[in-house]
């Protein structure tokens, strides 16, 4: 790398007003008009108490996945810095707006009406964000741009909406089966949340305040050792490959939920630790660091569930850090996928308690084909 690169503003833009746990089929709705059966038991292990929704509670919409980043990349602006300056737009997201246009096409439309500028689209699911964080850290890095934004956003609530499971839930009752849908499915209405998180990226650090410089980002898929957990469009088959949407009969989307999210639950839990922590080991000794020397530790989790089992899995591979050292705001903000790396960075810096020298290393791991990156960034 030429260029030295720095993190030297970060924001956020959530939807509405933080819902409660007790709210959330008020705005999602019950599938069969029913309470969901599941509801409490996944509540209480993931430990999230509040989430955003970009609807309101006659289940409108009220913010399109674009309209969050740029609000999110809006609030970047000030300290020298003009949106109408940027170079480079990278945006990652699980849930764009629609297939066509790109993400990030319609997140320049929205912000930057003067020129033409640089954009990128990153797909995934939690790793999508950071992919976007490491296309903008290669290119200002490389020289080829002085500045970049990088977004990750998430707006899964409208996939999550009772509605989208009643065509299901009819055929089911049809069959004369019990109107359940199955908790691969149900599950993850109660783990999900909506928002944006966007990150000025440049060739220098701020004159006044902090930054946080970049040291590097790296990312691993095992898709060549574990079959499909996480997917939305496709239906999985009894060998574990998936089957697309469009190889389905049109009638058929409906009537399977083609288009919900569903996770492969024993497949989540198999792996998504043991692969993740078992790989930052490896980075962590490839790259000459010590535990001793991380005074932030973020790991994105989906649930709270998994913070003792990734504690665990670290200890045993000698690589344990104190929990006073971890830094999540699952409880209050949910899981917002691509974005939620960005919502920890981002409440991190505005704590008042970062220092100049502090270490903070970043885990992401997807579960959709079992994808992680990991990142330190220095405080300066």
């Amino acid at each position: 790398m030429s260029n030295s690169v720095y993190i030297t503003k970060i924001s956020k833009f959530l939807p509405n007003a933080p819902i409660d746990n007790n709210k959330i089929e008020d705005y999602l709705g019950m599938i069969c008009g029913e309470a969901s059966k599941s509801q409490r038991i996944v509540l209480r292990r993931n430990g999230i108490k509040t989430r955003y929704y970009a609807l309101d509670e006659d289940q409108n919409v009220t913010h399109t996945n674009a309209d969050m980043v740029a609000e999110a990349v809006k609030n970047l602006t000030g300290n020298g810095f003009d949106i109408q300056q940027l170079e480079l737009l990278a945006c990652g997201t699980s849930t764009p707006d629609q297939i066509i246009p790109s993400h990030a096409s319609m997140v320049h439309g929205k912000l930057i009406k003067s020129r033409a500028v640089e954009i990128v689209s990153l797909s995934g699911v939690c790793c999508s964000g950071i992919n976007a964080l490491k296309y903008a850290y290669l290119a200002v890095g490389s020289g080829d741009k002085k500045n970049a934004v990088a977004t990750g956003s998430e707006r899964v609530s409208i996939c999550l909406l009772a509605k989208n499971y009643e065509e299901e839930c009819r055929e089911l009752k049809n069959l004369k089966k019990a109107p359940i849908i199955a908790f691969e499915k149900d599950f993850l209405r109660w783990m999900l949340s909506d928002g944006a998180g966007a990150a000025l990226i440049s060739n220098r650090p701020n004159k006044e305040g902090i930054s946080l410089k970049i040291a590097f980002i790296d990312m691993y898929s095992f898709a060549h050792e574990v079959k499909t957990c996480m997917y939305m469009g496709a239906n999985k088959l009894g060998d574990g490959d998936l089957k697309g949407w469009c190889e389905y009969d049109v009638q058929d989307w409906l009537k399977d939920s083609i288009f919900s999210l569903k996770q492969d639950i024993k497949l989540l839990d198999t792996y998504v630790v043991s692969l993740g922590i078992k790989k930052m080991k490896q980075v962590l000794e490839e790259r000459n660091i010590s535990v001793s020397e991380i005074d932030y530790f973020l790991p994105h989790m989906s649930s709270e569930f998994f913070r003792y089992k990734i504690a665990d899995e670290m200890e045993m591979l000698g690589i344990g850090i104190p929990q006073e050292k971890w830094f999540s705001n699952l409880e209050k903000v949910g899981n917002v996928g691509s974005a939620s790396i960005y919502l920890m960075i981002e409440e991190l810096c505005n704590s008042g308690n970062l220092k100049k020298g502090d270490k903070i290393f970043l885990l992401v791991p997807e579960s959709a084909r079992f994808s992680y990156a990991y990142s330190l960034l220095t405080v300066c």
